[in-house]
């Protein structure tokens, strides 16, 4: 496990230099999301929200921890088995590091580099952990073969045997003739009957190589520990100075040349526990498949644009902003979010038209997919007549006022109303290729998902939520629903599948967003109630009471909550 850990460090302190994604950790971890079946992907967001990857990470250190302490009782036994061993484990750092979409040679050598200090500091240890051949034990079998007749040996069964277990072992042979004296031609031991050396141990003569041998072991699990634990902290160090914080709070925000509308007063209807009507930067969900988040300074950034077009476009980040901005609310969901889920917040954007800049580089006929990748090679389906339709398809470079955080994609990402995240919100995007569905087939649609995602008409009950119990009497009842470029129109409630009651609904700024409403009208009695909603959106269509899973084009059933009034 020490040698383990000096791989993981050194491999982090050469990743500080190469890039953090090379780290061996990081390199396995993406390779495993990769190959994540959507079924378990839905469970661990599921299970464990936005810590999904803390625990992957976590899960993999186990995992290493516990070949690492394998890998250890091995070499303890073989030494070559041992290195055998680690050697498998860089192998697959290797291979995770190289088969990353944006992979480079640099990539690998973290790997490298941590798999050759670990075999160095197996190979330490091993020696510090292994009673060298000792020279008292030695000595004293030479003084046997010098003292004892040639006729005693062979008279006395076993002699030559201890004699050889003495030499080799360099230590005392119990139950052997010359521990008695025996045939030795010696003097007998010394003292009464019975005080002699404790059986199977050395004699008092012979000094015992224990203490020696556990401090040397000692000393060098320390000093491998501390090499593992410095070279980590330097490595970690010198990721951190790739950090963009610096360029993200000097960035000033130009005005938008399309303003959102201005916030009506009942926006948002302010109800304890009801989900606010813009959420939070600090709260807004995150699912990628990012580990390691990109930090890409936007000196250096660029956006290319190819394909099915007529004019091949390359955009730097200054260029971009000073194109006319467009400033927009817009509700994202992500498609992993279930029934009743938390994947879903809304925000007001602030970036320039992709509308603008498709039209610009001139679309050719027969285009139907917008191919975006990122810089950590995710990659996204968009349809093309969405981006087109006239919607506020943007690329983002700003959240509720600020720069993009670094887990929402800065300096610039993707959002398009209307379609799940996994095709419209492509962060850190670097690339747009036009070309066709047939043509390319992007990350999650290799994995089952559908390549073309609407968002359907949900709802949510925030308030009550079915933790606590609430007095009898008029319960407020309220949540959010959605229809992204439909609008919602109607939402009703029912209780202990009653009849349907027509909830009251919040303003809102246009159709893109999510709109809170509220049913106070609930006169609850005693005991145990299951709440439930559902919402109707402009064209007409009511979300159904169907129960499906969120793969592979989103989830659908009523929300509900179970609900104990209190007598």
């Amino acid at each position: 496990m020490l040698a383990g850990g000096v791989a993981l460090g050194v491999g982090q302190l050469v990743a500080g230099f190469t890039g953090a994604t090379g780290s061996p950790v990081v390199s396995v971890g993406e390779m495993s999301i990769d190959f994540t079946p959507p079924a378990v992907k839905n469970f661990a967001i599921r299970a464990f929200g936005s810590h999904d990857k803390l625990v992957l990470v976590s899960g993999i250190l186990v995992v290493l921890a516990i070949f690492a302490a394998i890998i250890g009782v091995v070499a303890v036994r073989n030494l070559r088995l041992g290195i055998a061993g680690l050697g498998i484990f860089a192998v697959i750092g290797v291979i995770a590091a190289a088969t990353r979409p944006t992979a480079t040679a640099a990539d690998v050598l973290p790997t490298l580099a941590g798999a050759d200090a670990a075999m160095l500091a197996l190979v330490l240890l091993i020696r510090a952990a292994r009673p060298a051949r000792a020279p008292v034990g030695a000595a004293l079998a030479g003084a046997i073969r010098a003292d004892r007749p040639a006729v005693a040996a062979e008279a006395e069964p076993g002699a030559a045997e201890a004699e050889r277990g003495a030499a080799d072992g360099g230590g005392w042979v119990p139950n052997s003739p010359a521990r008695a004296g025996v045939g030795s031609g010696g003097p007998p031991p010394s003292g009464p009957p019975g005080s002699g050396p404790p059986r199977g141990g050395p004699p008092d003569s012979v000094p015992s190589r224990s203490g020696p041998l556990r401090r040397s072991f000692l000393a060098t699990g320390v000093a491998v520990a501390g090499t593992a634990a410095i070279a980590g902290v330097a490595g970690r160090l010198l990721t951190e100075r790739q950090s963009v914080a610096v360029a993200q709070q000097a960035l000033r925000l130009p005005a938008p040349a399309k303003a959102p509308p201005r916030l009506a007063s009942d926006v948002d209807l302010k109800i304890p526990g009801l989900s606010s009507f813009i959420t939070p930067n600090s709260k807004f969900y995150r699912v990628d498949t990012a580990i390691v988040l990109p930090e890409i300074p936007p000196s250096s950034w660029q956006l290319r644009i190819h394909g099915m077009v007529d004019r091949e476009i390359v955009l730097s980040f200054d260029e971009l902003i000073r194109r006319p901005l467009i400033e927009e609310y817009i509700t994202l969901t992500c498609v992993s979010n279930p029934v009743s889920g938390p994947y879903i917040g809304n925000a007001r954007w602030l970036g320039t038209s992709l509308r603008g800049l498709l039209q610009q580089a001139g679309m050719k006929a027969g285009a139907d997919q917008l191919f975006c990748t990122s810089s950590d090679g995710f990659t996204s389906g968009s349809p093309v007549l969405t981006a087109m339709d006239g919607r506020d398809s943007m690329l983002a470079i700003a959240m509720n006022g600020a720069a993009l955080p670094v887990e929402h994609g800065f300096p610039v990402r993707m959002v398009v109303p209307g379609l799940y995240g996994y095709v419209s919100a492509c962060k850190w995007i670097t690339d747009i290729e036009v070309t066709t569905y047939s043509a390319n087939t992007a990350y999650w649609a290799q994995r089952g998902w559908s390549q073309q995602a609407p968002i359907k008409t949900e709802s949510r009950i925030d308030v009550p939520n079915g933790l606590s119990e609430v007095k009898p009497g008029k319960v407020t009842v309220a949540g959010v629903a959605w229809a992204q470029h439909k609008g919602i129109d109607a939402v009703e409630v029912r209780v202990d599948r009653g009849p349907w009651h027509r909830a009251r609904l919040a303003a809102v700024p246009d159709i893109d967003t999510w709109r809170q409403w509220v049913w106070d009208d609930w006169n609850a009695i005693p005991g145990s109630h299951v709440i439930e909603a559902r919402a109707t959106d402009a064209t007409g269509y009511t979300q159904t009471a169907v129960q499906a899973p969120p793969e592979p084009n989103g989830a659908s059933g009523y929300p509900s909550v179970s609900v104990t009034v209190s007598s």
